[in-house]
């Protein structure tokens, strides 16, 4: 009997075993400082933690052997109610564990914004003076990724490069369902929502292929909302820049409405061309023609207020004229 519950025990562990090495513990083995960070607030925190949960289940175990019934020689003492010791042990532990937990994810959180630039490409080199990070304007379809680089003019579908040791910038944003951009390797996972523009700052330090996805189910076709990011050298990264501008695609906002529509498990494309004011008229809501950019439906709206409470919006209507970004964002007006 014994035997075979030994058996049966060992052949579960091996088949669990067999079950997890097809795992690819991506989280625990980044390639990005990012992710090696938030790699490292998890191992801290789970460390942590088992400080207290380990010497529990120890002696719970050993209560629970130590004090069978069949064990006469334990010390019974039904009338014991207190001990300082104890006492100092059971709250002062918790309680430094927990101070020590809040100062690290206090300090973490705010190190980790994902809307913070990044002050260093791995734990020995801060970001170089001078060096700018790589934009990608992100745009979550259904169900496929739109990737804009505003700096090189061009656009690629279900495909993401950058070079390894560079800053990287993304503005993510969203056409209909909310979606969650997430690099594993690179950085956390960050929401894209339309109407609204998130960021996230990350960097690639070994040169790959590496899986992006949507983390947040969003209808249909979710499960094969992927793509692959290349991690490549500056040279390599010139190079398919360089492919990309060779194509005859040509993003325009009549071609991106068409690429709009819902499809599912999309094969990678490129542009070589794209519409300049496209990733604002995306996130902006005013992609089709005769819509109102929702900057202007908000600007109205607050000069509206604002001739209310003076009478005169004149001079406010003026200086609307020049505002950031107005005459070249492609937006239309009522």
């Amino acid at each position: 009997m014994q035997l075979f519950k030994y058996l049966r025990g060992a052949s579960l562990t091996l088949l669990v075993a067999a079950l997890l090495s097809g795992c690819d513990a991506v989280v625990m083995s980044p390639s990005g400082d990012v992710a090696v960070q938030q790699r490292d607030l998890l191992v801290w925190a789970t460390v942590l933690m088992l400080l207290v949960i380990v010497p529990v289940i120890v002696l719970t175990l050993w209560f629970a052997w130590h004090y069978r019934e069949s064990n006469t020689e334990a010390n019974y003492k039904p009338d014991w109610t207190h001990s300082t010791v104890l006492e100092l042990v059971i709250w002062s532990v918790p309680l430094m564990i927990i101070i020590a937990l809040g100062a690290m994810t206090w300090v973490s959180t705010h190190k980790l914004d994902p809307y913070r630039p990044l002050d260093r490409i791995d734990a020995q080199t801060p970001v170089p003076v001078g060096l700018e990070p790589l934009t990608v304007e992100v745009v979550a379809l259904d169900w496929k990724w739109l990737f804009i680089y505003p700096e090189q003019g061009i656009a690629t579908v279900n495909e993401l490069a950058a070079p390894v040791n560079h800053p990287i910038r993304f503005k993510i944003t969203a056409s209909t369902m909310m979606n969650s951009f997430f690099i594993p390797a690179m950085a956390g996972q960050i929401y894209a929502m339309a109407g609204m523009e998130t960021k996230l700052h990350g960097v690639i330090n070994e040169p790959g292929v590496y899986k992006g996805f949507s983390a947040n189910y969003s209808g249909a076709g979710y499960s094969q909302m992927k793509f692959d990011f290349h991690g490549l050298s500056e040279e390599d990264f010139a190079s398919w820049v360089a492919k990309v501008k060779a194509s005859d695609g040509n993003l325009s906002r009549d071609k991106y409405l068409q690429l709009e529509e819902p499809s599912i498990d999309d094969p990678v494309s490129y542009y070589g061309q794209v519409d300049p004011t496209l990733y604002y008229g995306i996130f902006n809501r005013c992609v089709e023609p005769g819509q109102t950019c929702m900057e202007d439906m908000m600007y109205h709206g607050g000069m509206d207020k604002h001739a209310g409470h003076h009478g005169d919006a004149k001079a406010e209507h003026a200086d609307h004229q020049d505002h950031a970004g107005h005459q070249s964002h492609g937006g239309h007006h009522e």
